[in-house]
């Protein structure tokens, strides 16, 4: 048997993911989201080698690929020669494969350092069990490889940290002492050894059920291929759901929406309209007094707006935190009058450089005082524009008023004033969208380039400053074009609400 981390920790989770990671990799799916934590993580790790001082890092490839062998090697030369901090030890017992992100020689042995992405508080006690059980599983690893490991330890970003421009690592992470913790889990690794040799030793997929482990709140990246057997849409598709209440529906034969309409289950009105438009296939819910009523909150000029935002694990610009939105870009379409040309207005940073307080002063001259602005789920905007009227005070007053005056335009079909089949159970722009408008090249998202979503943009954005001349014009067009948009989709939806309130 074969197994490194990430597999001993999959079993925590699920044991078949263990089982996937060999036999089925191709499987996983990764978002883009996963993707950006994955590069987080990347970052992060390489930032943390530095906190204890000078130190070796082993890591080694062979082609494209980590060479394990090589790793081992190195390291237990490292350790030979005495060296303080070995950075990626790597060690193998018995096909138990584990790194080390940080090895620290102490008095009488070596303590384990791991380090995470996540960001906590200083005083924050709460360990997610993944992290304990991939710590425990190294403590194992390298005893049985006759290495006395006398301190564990967990490293996470201090989310209270203020970056105040000059990076301070030894403030920028927490590190918190989990050996009580890892002595409790440290007795369930035999039996999930046992669960895992049994698991890998056969080529045949795993007859396992769902779980509660299986996609909430983890996201499984197999969960697709899981659920190929489900009806669609499916319990788990099911507007506003929790996930426990659908796998317990799930486990009870209720997967289909037949079963659930069939079945005294309770289910709340959205609920109960996304599963009969599905199944009998009904014109447009239309709320005509409802919509009228959230239109009548709308006042000309009429300004919609979409921001986007990175979020740099290690800060980068000063007074942030770990993990603070940074708007970078934002799309402006504004009508004046009633019936009036539709104009547009962006604002695109400069990639390398604070974005906020240039973004700040233009947002103050594109949007005047006591206006109507228009958002799609408006707490994130709301809760941008606050973040920088406390940056910037002498901007602060007229940010609020912008922020005072915004109205959310996914009002309408989040109170279930508006509903066709098309739009799932979900009320995302990215759902909404398409379902007003199915057969219109302009809105659909795939039809742009480079970049489709905000987890793109995020993406896209900070790296911007490291492209050639031509590449850093094109990904600035791309990004241009994917939040004019938003703006555009916000007003297309704004235009079909009034057709259907006076229908």
């Amino acid at each position: 048997m074969y197994l490194s981390n990430s597999r001993y920790c999959g079993l925590g989770q699920c044991p078949k993911i263990a089982w996937f990671r060999k036999y089925r990799p191709e499987e996983l799916l990764l978002g883009s989201d996963i993707q950006s934590r994955m590069a987080a993580g990347n970052e992060v790790g390489d930032l943390a080698m530095g906190l204890f001082g000078d130190y070796v890092e082993v890591t080694a490839y062979d082609g494209d690929k980590l060479d394990l062998r090589k790793m081992m090697e190195l390291t237990r030369d490292e350790m030979r020669k005495g060296t303080t901090v070995i950075c990626e030890a790597s060690f193998e017992y018995s096909g138990l494969y584990c790194a080390v992100d940080i090895l620290k020689k102490e008095e009488d042995g070596w303590a384990v350092y791991e380090v995470k992405s996540s960001s906590k508080s200083e005083d924050d006690d709460d360990v997610k069990p993944v992290y304990i059980a991939d710590i425990s599983y190294q403590k194992y690893v390298l005893e049985n490889c006759g290495i006395r490991v006398n301190g564990t330890y967990l490293v996470c970003l201090n989310k209270d940290y203020v970056f105040d421009g000059t990076l301070d690592i030894h403030k920028l992470f927490t590190i918190r002492n989990v050996a009580e913790e890892v002595a409790v889990e440290e007795k369930n690794i035999a039996e999930n050894l046992a669960i895992a040799e049994k698991m890998l030793a056969s080529s045949e997929e795993p007859d396992m059920e769902l779980s509660v482990h299986c996609h909430k709140p983890y996201h499984c990246g197999f969960w697709k291929h899981c659920t190929a057997h489900l009806p669609s849409p499916s319990v788990f598709d099911l507007y506003n759901i929790r996930f426990s209440t659908a796998i317990k529906y799930y486990y009870r034969g209720l997967t289909g929406y037949e079963d659930l309409l069939s079945s005294p289950v309770k289910l709340n009105e959205k609920q109960l309209r996304q599963i009969e438009h599905h199944l009998f296939d009904r014109e447009a819910y239309i709320d005509k007094a409802g919509i009228r009523n959230f239109l009548n909150t709308l006042s000309y000029p009429l300004y919609f707006l979409d921001f986007e935002t990175e979020q740099p694990p290690v800060p980068k610009y000063a007074g942030t935190r770990p993990y603070t939105q940074i708007p970078f870009q934002y799309s402006l379409h504004y009508t004046e009058t009633e019936g009036g040309e539709l104009k547009h207005t962006e604002f695109l940073g400069e990639s390398g450089k604070d974005p906020r307080r240039a973004l700040a002063e233009q947002l103050c001259a594109d949007i005047p005082l006591n206006v109507c602005t228009v958002a799609y789920n408006k707490n994130f905007e709301c809760g941008r524009i606050g973040e920088l009227a406390d940056a910037f005070p002498d901007l602060a007053e007229h940010l609020l008023n912008i922020k005072e005056n915004m109205r959310d335009i996914a009002v309408p079909f989040q109170s279930g004033c508006y509903y066709n089949k098309a739009m799932g159970g979900s009320f995302s722009i990215k759902s909404v969208l398409p379902a007003l408008f199915p057969d219109d090249p302009a809105l659909d998202y795939h039809s742009l380039e480079g970049v489709h979503n905000g987890g793109e943009a995020m993406s896209i954005y900070p790296q911007i400053q490291y492209m050639e001349p031509d590449e850093r014009e094109k990904a600035r067009h791309d990004l241009l074009k994917y939040c004019e948009l938003d703006t555009y989709a916000m007003v297309k939806v704004w235009q079909e609400l009034v057709r259907a309130a006076g229908s």
